[in-house]
């Protein structure tokens, strides 16, 4: 197993590529122009964490499910194949424009079907809030928190970047994946919501497709080369 600041290198470099000018970045950015910043980072934050956390955790026990052998190849396929994929889709790509409109068009879906279900329950709603005002509860467990965090753990369930976190934290020092993926998710999420969309729209998701699979190949040559611990 790897030490410490190298399970952190790998992990911060390796989040930071996989999320910026992902669907999760593109929706806290449009999200904190909609609604106060504060609760979507907070939410958007939260998700992220837990998610981290969740696949080093998965990554951490799978070497006592499987040989640290099979989980040493297994991560290795895993940077090669995911390092072909950012590059397939980096070439092939039309750009981080596109992808902005898609993630705006579902958010606005998504708010028109929760408008007109709020309407109905609006007066109930405000009639239990009278009753019972709890403003640090009310932060932290509002409807856009709700929504941050929702939105971010779905969309990264399944993802490349969880996938790969998983094979890391199995390869290497567990609690270095999880302080670098979650200082990249912090860097990536603080700067969508205070940059919004117009900093989203300035990104190039092609660029930032190839370099994320350059780093995968890289990642997965020096996994290759690198003795299985018995």
């Amino acid at each position: 197993m790897g030490s410490l600041l190298q399970g952190f290198t790998k992990s911060l470099a390796m989040t930071f590529l996989s999320e910026v000018g992902d669907k999760t970045f593109f929706a806290a950015a449009i999200l904190a122009m909609r609604y106060p910043r504060r609760l979507v980072l907070a939410g958007c934050l939260s998700a992220l964490i837990v998610m981290t956390i969740l696949s080093a955790t998965l990554g951490w026990a799978a070497p006592n499910l499987i040989s640290r052998k099979w989980t040493h190849h297994i991560t290795t396929i895993l940077f090669f194949g995911f390092g072909l994929w950012s590059l397939w889709d980096g070439f092939k790509g039309a750009g981080g424009s596109e992808e902005l409109a898609e993630v705006e068009a579902e958010l606005d879906s998504d708010m028109k079907k929760t408008k007109d279900q709020s309407k109905k329950d609006s007066s109930k709603i405000e009639d239990e809030q009278k009753k019972q005002k709890r403003p640090f509860l009310t932060a932290f467990f509002s409807p856009i928190f709700l929504k941050a965090f929702s939105i971010n753990f779905f969309g990264e369930w399944g993802d490349k970047s969880q996938l790969a976190t998983i094979g890391l934290a199995a390869d290497e020092n567990p609690v270095g994946v999880v302080l670098g993926g979650i200082l990249a998710q912090t860097l990536c999420t603080t700067a969508a919501v205070l940059g919004g969309k117009s900093l989203a729209s300035q990104i190039s998701e092609r660029i930032v497709a190839l370099s994320g699979g350059m780093l995968f190949i890289i990642f997965g040559i020096q996994s290759f080369l690198t003795p299985v611990d018995a």
